[in-house]
């Protein structure tokens, strides 16, 4: 028997009309069907048992179906309420308004496979936060904290709903950027490096400038993951010594007086 409505039971007739309205004619039972809307429920016929010939026993144990059905049609509403809550808890990150690694792999596998069937160009950027150990050890880990979720919240405000946002690992971010080639990826990525440059983080009365190296790697036929992660991530790298190079680091922190 399938759960649901109560018109749904074989002599069961759903009929509308006010809460708490009488159906005129002896015999005949009703029952409110729905907690979203006023509804009552005609017996006329129950497996081919006429109205009349039912026993007040059997309309008893008729009405008694129909509530326990009702119970588990709510019971069911609210079991797949909660399976959706986990199942969207278990693709977050435990800290940042992001997808975790697992459901960032997960997207990245699914981007992959969409490229190679149809040759649309996807992208990775790979991001890692400059100077975080400089932050903790010397502002506390909760400073190292609020410097990450700065990061996150902006690369989260900055790309297209269709493009998917993850942290990797502690201070490192991912972003899929999807329909986008080398070209776009790169300029898009810089721009996100500058989103997070122009947003310095206030901890405690001291102004953090939060930098970030990135990678960018375009997805081709063959590559899987894992090989995208550790080729963005050497990019990524490569990037950072770059910028080692070419200027001395900021200083962190810098106080609001200043």
């Amino acid at each position: 028997m399938k759960i649901g409505a109560y018109s749904s039971l074989p002599g069961v007739r759903a009929v509308d009309r006010p809460r708490g309205a009488a159906r005129s004619g002896a015999g005949v039972a009703t029952r409110e069907t729905s907690v979203d809307a006023p509804r009552a429920v005609e017996v006329s016929d129950f497996f081919g048992v006429p109205e009349g010939e039912l026993t007040p026993k059997v309309r008893e144990a008729l009405l008694g179906l129909m509530d326990e059905v009702d119970s588990l049609r709510r019971e069911l509403q609210a079991a797949r309420g909660k399976i959706s809550d986990l199942e969207e808890l278990a693709d977050k990150d435990p800290l940042m308004p992001v997808a975790n690694r697992r459901a960032f792999v997960r997207e990245m596998s699914r981007m992959m496979s969409y490229t190679e069937r149809y040759g649309v160009p996807s992208s990775l950027v790979f991001f890692d936060v400059n100077g975080l150990k400089q932050i903790n050890d010397t502002m506390g880990h909760a400073a190292g904290d609020k410097a990450l979720l700065s990061v996150a919240t902006t690369l989260g405000e900055k790309v297209r709903d269709t493009d998917v946002v993850g942290r990797i690992g502690g201070d490192e971010f991912g972003v899929i950027l999807a329909q986008a080639d080398e070209d776009v990826a790169r300029d898009k990525a810089q721009q996100l490096v500058d989103a997070i440059r122009e947003k310095p983080v206030d901890i405690d009365g001291t102004i953090v400038h939060v930098e970030v190296a990135h990678g960018v790697f375009p997805f081709g036929r063959g590559d899987d993951a894992s090989t995208a992660l550790a080729e963005a991530d050497r990019r990524m790298y490569r990037r950072k010594q770059e910028m080692k190079a070419d200027r001395p680091p900021s200083p962190l922190p810098r106080a609001v007086n200043e």
